[in-house]
């Protein structure tokens, strides 16, 4: 396959995850922005989620002040914010346009129906839209465009640079929605265990769509810990960093075998999933959880970088 057509797909499906990732971000600053502000004037849940996508400047800079209205259309509908899900669905749509003929009908037509549907939302009065329509509308478009490569895709080289690049974004996704929670939106220490605390832990699981998976698994009970088990180490969750790392190795094996051979990008993926796989919570905690996700996320994003240095670049691989 071409290095370019393997890009585009990779891209496809990172902007995709992306997508969904931002409309989770969004409906988690909506649940928590609808609870009332008991702790003592502190109110940053916009200004947490905005940090975390690394585009707070950007907001402030175009908006000013942090209004509610405002970082909700950032995060749904504005082009000039890359990691909008507009944005997110535009750039999907045209990587897939590239090469289309890679992908199958199935594949093409849900990708650009969603493209159309977003452009008929763009269109209508934005006081009519409210927030859990347009996260509920952006995760039912992932999924379907999800379960059509799942369905119609072949199991061939182009399938694998799509999961690949599901898996990478998704991790490091998971890992920001965490250190989000834990180490940003909790105003002091003094509120762990509180019903603030609780609130917004349970929030995280169903923006994650994982609160009935985390009470099948853990029993309902909730703690700091047993959550960033799950979302760190538990590969049961498909959206666990281990699981994602588990999934990346996967896909990557299949290339070196479809190429015939081993690659760097391998290497680092194994290493990185050596390291979650023999991880345990308390020395998460030990080295710090927002160290650790930031560590996890510049090795996520190192791997990411392997892989491209590796396929998407060059020429035929």
């Amino acid at each position: 396959m071409l290095s370019r057509t393997a890009a585009n797909l990779f891209w496809m499906a990172r902007y995709l995850e992306r997508s969904e990732t931002t409309a989770r971000l969004l409906d988690l600053g909506f649940r928590n922005a609808l609870l009332p502000n008991a702790g003592g004037g502190f109110r940053n849940e916009w200004s947490a989620i905005l940090q975390s996508k690394g585009t707070l400047q950007q907001f402030t800079d175009k908006y000013g002040d942090l209004v509610q209205r405002n970082a909700e259309s950032f995060l749904f509908f504005d082009l000039e914010n890359p990691s909008s899900v507009a944005s997110c669905i535009t750039a999907a749509r045209e990587n897939a346009r590239i090469v289309r003929t890679a992908l199958t009908s199935q594949v093409w037509d849900a990708i650009n129906v969603s493209y159309q549907e977003l452009k008929a939302l763009t269109r209508r009065e934005r006081s009519s839209l409210e927030v859990p329509e347009l996260t509920d509308w952006t995760l039912r478009t992932a999924a379907l465009i999800r379960g059509a490569i799942e369905t119609t895709q072949l199991r061939n080289d182009g399938y694998r640079f799509m999961n690949l690049g599901y898996a990478v974004e998704r991790a490091d996704n998971t890992a920001r929605l965490l250190d989000v929670k834990y180490y940003v939106l909790l105003p002091s220490v003094a509120y762990v265990g509180s019903g603030l605390d609780n609130y917004q832990w349970t929030t995280l699981l169903r923006a994650l769509s994982a609160h009935r998976a985390y009470n099948w698994a853990y029993g309902g009970e909730l703690s700091a810990a047993q959550i960033a088990h799950f979302l760190i180490l538990n590969p049961k969750f498909p959206r666990s960093l281990l699981s994602c790392s588990i999934e990346a190795n996967e896909h990557l094996d299949h290339l070196g075998r479809i190429y015939g051979r081993s690659s760097p990008a391998q290497e680092a993926a194994r290493k990185l999933l050596g390291e979650l796989a023999e991880a345990r919570i308390e020395d998460v905690f030990d080295e710090g959880l927002h160290e650790f996700l930031t560590r996890m996320i510049s090795e996520n994003a190192g791997l990411g970088q392997c892989i491209s240095d590796q396929y998407l670049t060059g020429e035929a691989r």
